[in-house]
C-alpha cells in the first residue's frame, strides 16, 4: 500500500499530496523567528497526527506552508501524515472560510545524528546564575532548566537566547543553588533546537555546578619591588563571588626575562625582578576549576626610571605611585609639552 495522508476516518495519497507540493511556489520556505506554540515531532517514516483547535469537525479546511490542500479528503479537526519525510514538515494551519483558527508545525526528529554537543555552559562564579551557548547554525533554539523539561512536562520554563552569536545563541540561566552548601544535585540543562528545513534536535546536558565554574580574568594591580623580586599584587574579578577568603582563587603568573626572553610561569606572587612583561589567569583554589582567560600582557616598570609611565596602568605594570611621583608626572608631561609646542 502506498504512503497516506489521513484527515478524520478519510485518506489522500501521499503520491498525490507530493504532486501539490511540486506545484506550491515557497512551499518550503522557513518562517519561524522564536519556537512554535504549538508543534509535533516526528521520525522519518513514522505517522503523525495533526489536530486543530477547535471542537467541532465542520467546515474545515487545511492548508500546508500557507498553500491549500485543494482536496475534499483534507479536511477535519486531525490531519494524520502516516509516513513522515522532508517533503511534509513545516506549517499545518486550519481554516474555517476566511478564518484561521490555529497552526502546528511538523518537525523531523533528527535526536541522535549528533556527535558532539553544540551546548556549551559556564559559570563565572558560584552566584544563581551562569551562561549557556549554543554553537550550530540552527534557526530558533530554547533552553529549559531542571528535570520537569527533560521529560517535556508542560510545567517547564523556557528560556529565550539573550544574545545572538556568530553560528550560534547565547541563554542566560538562573539556579536556587547554595553557594555555601556542598553541592549534592546536578543541574540538568534540556536544549531544543529547530532548522530551517525543519529538523528538530533536542538534548540534554547535567553536570555540578564547580564542573562549569571558569572566572572572568583578575585584575593586575601593581608590581612592587622587594629586594630582588618584585611582588605582584591580584585582585580577583568584580565578577567573583564574596567573601574572597571563602571562595579563594589560585592565581598563576607568566612572566617574559628581560635579559634573554625566557618564559616561565609560577603560581607565586613573588616573582624574578629582571622582566620585561607579565600577565595572569586565575582558577578555583578548592574545585581547581578551569583556569580564567589571561589577562592582556603588562609591561613591567619597578624602578624610578620611566615612572612617568606607569600612570597608564592598563599596559604598564609599576609600584604604586606616592603623591610626590604623581606630582612630578603631572610637572613633567607640562613641561614635555611646553617643549613641543615651542
Amino acid at each position: 500500500m502506498s504512503p497516506q495522508v489521513q484527515s478524520g476516518q478519510m485518506t489522500l495519497s501521499l503520491w498525490i499530496f507530493g504532486l501539490l507540493l511540486i506545484s506550491l511556489p515557497g512551499a518550503h520556505g522557513f518562517n519561524l523567528n522564536s519556537f512554535p506554540e504549538n508543534f509535533v515531532v516526528a521520525k522519518k517514516d513514522h505517522q503523525a497526527t495533526l489536530t486543530c483547535d477547535v471542537k467541532s469537525d465542520e467546515s474545515i479546511k487545511w492548508k500546508f506552508n500557507n498553500e491549500s490542500l485543494d482536496d475534499d479528503e483534507a479536511n477535519g479537526r486531525s490531519l494524520t501524515v502516516s509516513e513522515v519525510e522532508e517533503a511534509l514538515v513545516g506549517e499545518y494551519s486550519c481554516w474555517r472560510g476566511g478564518e484561521q483558527l490555529s497552526s502546528v508545525y511538523l518537525l523531523l526528529d533528527t535526536e541522535g545524528d549528533v556527535s558532539d554537543s553544540p551546548l556549551t555552559c559556564r559559570a563565572q562564579s558560584y552566584h544563581c546564575n551562569f551562561s549557556c551557548k549554543w554553537t550550530s547554525e540552527h534557526k530558533v533554539v530554547r533552553l529549559g532548566l531542571g528535570h520537569n523539561c527533560s521529560v517535556d512536562e508542560k510545567s517547564c520554563h523556557w528560556v529565550k537566547p539573550n544574545l545572538p552569536l556568530e553560528g550560534g545563541f547565547q541563554f542566560e540561566l538562573y539556579h536556587s543553588l547554595s553557594p555555601y552548601a556542598e553541592e549534592s544535585t546536578m543541574l540538568t540543562v534540556t536544549a531544543e533546537a529547530i532548522d530551517e528545513d525543519y529538523s528538530f534536535l533536542r538534548l540534554t546536558e547535567r553536570f555540578y555546578l564547580r564542573e562549569i565554574i571558569q572566572p572572568d580574568s583578575p585584575t593586575i594591580v601593581n608590581c612592587q619591588k622587594v629586594g630582588h623580586h618584585l611582588n605582584v599584587t591580584i585582585e580577583p574579578p568584580s565578577s567573583w563571588s564574596t567573601p574572597y577568603s571563602f571562595f579563594n582563587l589560585e592565581h598563576q603568573i607568566e612572566y617574559v626575562h628581560r635579559d634573554d626572553g625566557a618564559i616561565e610561569s609560577t603560581s607565586s606572587t613573588l616573582i624574578p625582578w629582571k622582566i620585561s612583561s607579565l600577565r595572569v589567569r586565575s582558577r578555583d583554589a578548592l574545585v581547581l576549576s578551569e583556569w580564567s582567560q589571561w589577562t592582556p600582557w603588562k609591561n613591567v616598570h619597578a624602578g624610578k626610571k620611566k615612572l612617568c609611565k606607569c600612570k597608564n596602568t592598563v599596559k604598564y605594570c609599576c609600584p604604586q605611585l606616592s603623591p610626590e611621583d604623581l606630582l612630578h608626572c603631572k610637572k613633567k608631561k607640562k613641561k614635555n609639552k611646553k617643549l613641543r609646542t615651542n
